[in-house]
């Protein structure tokens, strides 16, 4: 809880009326589809909404206070919960994140990278809470709005804060989320083509990752894929000591011997310094050893033991993208729908792959935000779909181009179906599942291919696609 007199300070705003500054506050929100009783909303002014006009549903939902900018202040006078007034909301929201970050003493775990950010972060906390108090990032928060509400669900409790950090906008945007977090232990999982449309390059999109590590301290540790040359790199850019994790044989934590068992998990050998232990865990995909790997640095460097560690990995947070659906005519779907970049996608070919399915089906959507690299990413994809599916489907104008690299690289046309048509798409799937049929389902999240995982699901067999 933070209380309203913590609220005025740390925002540097003023208050309206007479108020008690003993007010406790649970939680504070920005969205108010999430308010609680007992939350502080901070109405916030975006491209597209303007957060004051959903004062009215936060009080409803039972917030005791709100924060409000200076332009709006007058319509709130005389409003029955405090009302603190500011220049401007989202700038305040972060001077009072930065000042409650500043309040407590423990260890804060900053997580960015291209892909695996999330995934990361859940086996991170997953595994740091199998001994310690645990804050982490709610669902993807990874942004300037996102990282101050993750760092004001800090209690005097709290040991440890797992936050996520995006900063796919803009040179400067991870510097200015780890000024407000202050994070002493910085992981980067990556670099891949994902926002290469707004960066302009890879090289600036490791600049970009690279600056959460020049915001570690000499007391801080760099937590860093080894199998990624730009990530390695960042080395060199760290004031504190730096960990390597990966396959490579000089990385400080490493796997070896992996093996993918399909739904059932994937195992590795261990091999720390001269230690090595055989490790099986329900991940899915041979590329889920480098999430476990960097939760396993995490926990080391939290002084946790490898055996405190493992049960943390049985939390099913962590599979966080790829699930398991059961599908209509007694079909599975991978449900990977929530983002693609053409790493993840190779990545979910892969498990695909790997499991005992009578035939193997890929439903993909286009991939956004390429930039210079958006043809050879989905021919990529394309090329690889070829040797691991019997059929796929494609929807939209970019996924086109993932059908034709297949067909170039030897899949048959009559096992392609590219489509633009989201209702055609889905009839023509349900048509032909049959029992024993692994489906994977992947895209941009702007392809709302989850509408298509919900129109295959097993429990809808009789209703309607949208």
């Amino acid at each position: 809880m933070i209380s309203l007199r913590d609220v005025l300070e740390g925002s540097k705003g003023s208050i309206q009326g007479t108020r008690s500054l003993d007010l406790l506050i649970k939680h504070v929100r920005h969205d108010s589809r999430d308010v609680q009783p007992g939350d502080l909303f901070v109405a916030i002014v975006g491209e597209r909404q303007d957060g004051h006009s959903f004062i009215p549903d936060a009080l409803a939902r039972g917030a005791v206070a709100v924060m409000v900018d200076q332009a709006h202040a007058a319509q709130y006078e005389g409003l029955s919960v405090p009302v603190v007034v500011v220049d401007d909301t989202l700038a305040a929201l972060q001077r009072l994140a930065s000042y409650w970050r500043g309040l407590f003493d423990l260890q804060v775990v900053g997580i960015t990278g291209s892909v695996g950010k999330t995934s990361t972060k859940e086996a991170v906390a997953a595994v740091a809470s199998q001994r310690y108090r645990v804050v982490k990032s709610r669902g993807s928060y990874n942004n300037e709005i996102g990282v101050p509400l993750t760092l004001l669900d800090i209690t005097p409790d709290t040991e440890v804060a797992v936050v996520e950090i995006g900063g796919a906008y803009r040179m400067g945007e991870v510097r200015e989320m780890c000024a407000l977090a202050r994070p002493t232990i910085g992981i980067v999982t990556n670099v891949s083509h994902s926002h290469l449309a707004r960066m302009g390059s890879l090289e600036a999109i490791a600049k970009n990752k690279a600056e959460l590590i020049e915001s570690l301290g000499e007391d801080g540790v760099a937590i860093l894929n080894g199998d990624d040359f730009r990530v390695r790199a960042m080395a060199a850019r760290c004031r504190g000591r730096v960990v390597l994790y990966g396959l490579a044989p000089d990385c400080t934590i490493r796997a070896e011997n992996v093996e993918s068992h399909g739904l059932q998990g994937i195992s590795f050998d261990l091999v720390i310094g001269d230690v090595r232990n055989h490790v099986r865990l329900p991940l899915l995909g041979r590329h889920s050893v480098h999430t476990a790997l960097a939760a396993i640095a995490v926990g080391y460097e939290l002084g946790m033991t490898l055996d405190e560690m493992l049960p943390g990995f049985a939390d099913p947070n962590i599979q966080v993208r790829l699930l398991t659906v059961p599908g209509v005519n007694g079909a599975t779907l991978l449900d990977d729908s929530y983002n693609a970049s053409p790493t993840s996608c190779l990545a979910a070919l892969s498990l695909l792959s790997e499991v005992p399915a009578q035939r193997r089906i890929a439903v993909f959507g286009d991939m956004f935000e390429l930039g210079s690299y958006e043809e050879e990413g989905h021919r990529l994809v394309g090329r690889r779909a070829a040797h691991v599916v019997d059929l796929l489907f494609t929807l939209g104008t970019r996924a086109r181009l993932i059908a034709e690299a297949a067909v170039e690289a030897g899949l048959s046309p009559l096992a392609v179906f590219a489509t633009e048509d989201r209702r055609e798409l889905i009839d023509q799937l349900r048509e032909i599942l049959r029992p024993g049929d692994f489906v994977l389902v992947k895209g941009a999240h702007g392809m709302r291919m989850g509408e298509i995982v919900e129109a295959l699901r097993a429990q809808q067999q009789t209703g309607s696609a949208q």
